[in-house]
């Protein structure tokens, strides 16, 4: 019998428009590819990403093209079979090989494999073709054969829900609408007598944690029937044993002794044993396949609550109960093929360095490439997936409901190895359309066939299609119909995950109540704000010099592509602090800023919910969003080219293991009921902190004040000298009025106030608290505001006389890389940030800002 060979399908590739004769095949720009990507390269098309460029390329999508190549191929031994594996085509194709026509695709999620071994020319090329057929025209038609569904959506065309392509290539409220198509992912020869077509396995961990059992399955194709699987840790083997395989199927169990546990990398660390399996012939191995495997019991917990009413929603990892502090992703380009596995990996250590321990994979974009995920489970990041459906009323004909269970079941078996993954969710926001509409669904009703005759009937893909795949091929892992979900409906705080958006959308309230529209576990939210002066540099056609190089221009607008963000921005704004338009970078500051100042409070005050064991009231929180997929004004806290915004510094300090916390309330009490003049006002402040990790800390608590316009520190005070943080949750310390001279006297509103936790004599948290609205604050501008680089040129020192809000360190190198940034600096202090790319008296190459 033969090895079992893999040769890619990835050289002289060339491309061409069907329909116009002119047409001539040119190379491609690379190879997996797409369309967009290969005429950008050629200069047919402008950069879609530059100017308005994106109105320019819309006739791409409605246009059909054919790719082809030509390969050599070997003839296979006696009784073996070549197969041409397609990893992904997006998304209606046609494949002809040697003229002869061997797949038919219309799916971009799902791989094909086509057995070629009657049809391959040995010892001479075989020619392959595949013509791309318009999405976007296929699209429209099937919503008019179907014309007695209940179409509808929220962002892009109804025709994306007919089809199975990238949803977000419709264009959505952050993104353009580019209808790619192309070979999306490898293509590869194989050659084989046999092959191990499949690996996967079950875990299970005993009760105290100290012994594990893996059930490993092996499916054999082809004559071959003795497998040898191996489980090993770093080259080391910990247990190998042979089995037969009956039925082209082969299974072994290992116990393992004292396994190295997989931790969030906030707990632990991540040990990855390798799972291999061995198919041979005599002493010839004849294939190998290997998957990467963690030991670590991943749970839901949904039990009932002290104190509160509905059950709680949070994770648990190895026993150990986790506040999922983390953020939503969205597909890194347009164009997915251009993201190198380095870019995926940049992204996830981006979300670790940020303190971040979840990720959520939203249904509109992707099941992500394998560097994606197996960043991290190398990192430590545990990961939402969300089945690729999103905000609309999704068909359910017959061979719809064939295409979506098999992609399910193609994409489940490809990734449930993986222990970054605990949850598997339905779709994204498809229940809240469906309540927005006032569709068919009721609760009580269990009769799935029923739910076909609906106005909803995609309920029988979330609720019974995806769990039956799920609960066959990963049984282990959650399985949630939908984000959000739970309780009475989607916007049930008391039960499951909701999607937060009343601050931005909906009833537009005041970032700084987030602590009243909370909830068990709180799967999107997020603030807009403005991305990098060099971002936007980059996307306006003419750069620095353009004529639309200013806030409200055209071009600018353009790349936002949020319903009624000009009204949302400014409302934010304006409510909160003092703002200008010129220059540019200032309000790009402005913006960046309020989405700090935004996020930042959302974390801080729904982490102080997480109060311990049967008391957590929040178990997490998911901004959106992490990422953006072209350069563009969005929630993103990091934009495409990387940049963090504010944001991300404010929210990697909210999310660190030891934090404090402090929130202003004002109260007004009338002598009696009649007057309206005496009136009594007090204004407090709440203090707490949050202890996330396992062992208890005793603190010193401090608090300290000062006077914001002279900079007269005017309070100071050792609150506790041994106050106990226990383990894994947020505690209250006190409440107390605003320490000022004199009540009555507006002095509160003068006042800035921060409290330190301390441990051994060292800081390790610290928090400023601002009277707010910032607008109304006399901030002073600072007549020595320093920003010095260390003797030992790994950290920048800021320090000031007066109390500055605010303070952005910005390099126009990208080399130049900052640990923390958007800091508030008070009197008698210094703020260390690290730093990496400058050296000794480069300060000059940074820009300071702040808020004035």
């Amino acid at each position: 019998m033969a090895l079992c060979s893999v040769t890619p399908i990835n050289k002289g590739w060339t491309f061409k428009q069907v329909d116009d004769e002119s047409s001539k095949f040119l190379p491609v720009a690379q190879f997996p590819t797409n369309v967009h990507l290969d005429l950008m390269y050629h200069n047919i098309i402008p950069d879609p990403f530059v100017g308005k460029n994106e109105n320019l390329v819309q006739w791409v999508g409605e246009r059909d093209w054919v790719y082809k190549t030509s390969f050599s191929s070997s003839e296979p031994a006696k009784g073996g079979k070549s197969v041409i594996a397609f990893d992904g085509l997006d998304t209606y194709a046609t494949v002809v090989l040697n003229g002869k026509e061997i797949l038919k695709t219309e799916d971009m999620f799902i791989p094909e494999r086509v057995d070629v071994s009657d049809l391959l020319k040995h010892g001479s090329e075989n020619e392959l073709e595949i013509t791309f057929h318009s999405t976007w025209m296929v699209g429209r038609k099937l919503v008019e054969k179907y014309s007695e569904h209940n179409w509808g959506c929220w962002n892009g065309d109804v025709s994306r829900l007919a089809v199975r392509k990238a949803q977000y290539h419709y264009g959505w409220d952050w993104g353009p609408m580019l209808m790619t198509c192309g070979p999306w992912r490898p293509i590869n020869l194989e050659t084989y007598s046999s092959r191990v077509s499949d690996l996967y396995f079950t875990t299970t961990l005993d009760k105290p944690l100290k012994s594990a059992k893996v059930v490993a399955n092996a499916e054999v194709e082809g004559e071959a029937t003795e497998v040898k699987f191996e489980l090993s840790l770093n080259g080391t083997t910990v247990a190998s044993e042979s089995a037969q395989a009956q039925k082209g199927s082969a299974t072994v169990t290992f116990n393992v002794e004292a396994p190295e546990l997989w931790y969030p990398h906030t707990y632990g660390k991540q040990p990855l044993y390798e799972l291999s399996a061995t198919i041979s012939s005599g002493e010839t191995k004849l294939d190998t396949i290997r998957k990467k495997l963690g030991f670590r019991k991943a749970e839901l917990v949904q039990r009932k609550l002290e104190d509160q009413p509905g059950t709680s929603f949070h994770f648990e990892v190895n026993d150990i109960p986790i506040f999922c502090g983390g953020s939503d992703w969205i597909p890194a380009d347009n164009f997915i093929p251009r993201i190198s596995s380095q870019k995926y990996r940049d992204w996830v250590k981006l979300v670790q360095d940020g303190n971040q321990v979840m990720i959520r994979v939203w249904g509109g974009g992707i099941f992500e490439e394998a560097a994606f995920y197996d960043a991290c489970d190398e990192m430590g990041i545990l990961v939402w997936q969300d089945f690729m459906f999103g905000c609309g009323n999704y068909p359910t004909n017959e061979d719809f409901l064939a295409l979506v269970k098999r992609e399910a079941t193609e994409n489940v078996k490809i990734l449930r190895h993986h222990p970054s993954i605990v949850i598997w969710a339905g779709n994204n926001e498809d229940y809240q359309y469906q309540e927005s509409e006032k569709l068919d669904y009721d609760p009580e009703n269990k009769d799935a066939e029923s739910w076909l005759k609906s106005t909803f009937p995609a309920r029988y893909i979330y609720e019974k299609i995806l769990p039956d795949v799920t609960r066959a091929l990963c049984p282990d892992t959650f399985y949630h119909p939908g984000s959000p979900f739970g309780g009475k409906d989607t916007r049930d705080p008391t039960v499951g995950d909701i999607h937060q958006w009343n601050v931005w959308h909906g009833t537009q309230e005041k970032y700084q109540n987030f602590d009243k529209i909370g909830g068990r576990f709180v799967s999107e939210f997020g603030m807009e704000g403005f991305p990098s002066i060099k971002t936007i540099d980059a996307y306006l056609p003419e750069g620095k010099k353009d004529a639309d190089r200013y806030p409200q221009s055209s071009t600018v607008d353009f790349h936002n592509k949020a319903d009624g963000h000009e009204r949302r921005i400014a409302l934010y704004l304006v409510e909160n602090m003092q703002y200008k338009f010129d220059p540019f970078e200032q309000f790009i500051y402005s913006t960046q800023l309020m989405q700090a100042e935004c996020l930042a409070s959302a974390y801080r005050l729904w982490k102080r919910e997480w109060k311990g064991p049967g008391r957590e009231y929040c178990a997490g929180a998911l901004v959106w969003q992490i990422n953006d997929c072209w350069p563009v004004t969005s929630w993103a806290i990091v934009d495409f080219y990387l940049r963090p915004k504010a944001a991300y510094y404010t929210v990697k300090r909210e999310l660190a293991p030891i934090t404090i916390g402090l929130k202003r309330t004002v109260t007004s009490t009338p002598a009696n009921k009649y007057t309206r003049v005496d009136i009594k006002t007090v204004h407090k402040i709440e203090m707490w902190a949050s202890n996330l990790s396992l062992e208890k800390r005793t603190m010193g608590v401090q608090l300290k004040a000062w006077d914001l316009v002279t900079g007269k520190e005017t309070y100071s005070k050792s609150l506790h000298d041994g106050f106990v943080l226990e383990p894994n949750r947020s505690v209250e310390i006190t409440e107390f009025e605003v320490p000022v001279a004199e009540q009555n006297a507006e002095q509160e509103q003068r006042t800035v106030v921060a409290a330190y936790l301390t441990e051994n004599g060292k800081q390790v948290a610290r928090y400023i608290n601002w009277p707010e609205p910032l607008k109304y604050t006399h901030l002073q501008k600072p007549k020595d505001l320093k920003v010095k680089l260390s003797a030992s040129g790994d950290a920048l020192e800021l320090t000031a006389e007066v109390p500055v809000k605010g303070v952005a360190v910005e390099a126009a190198d990208d080399g130049v890389v900052f640990s923390d940034n958007c800091v508030d600096v008070v009197p008698g202090e210094t703020v260390y940030i690290a730093v990496k790319g400058l050296k000794s008296g480069e300060e000059d190459k940074l820009d300071v800002r702040y808020l004035n």
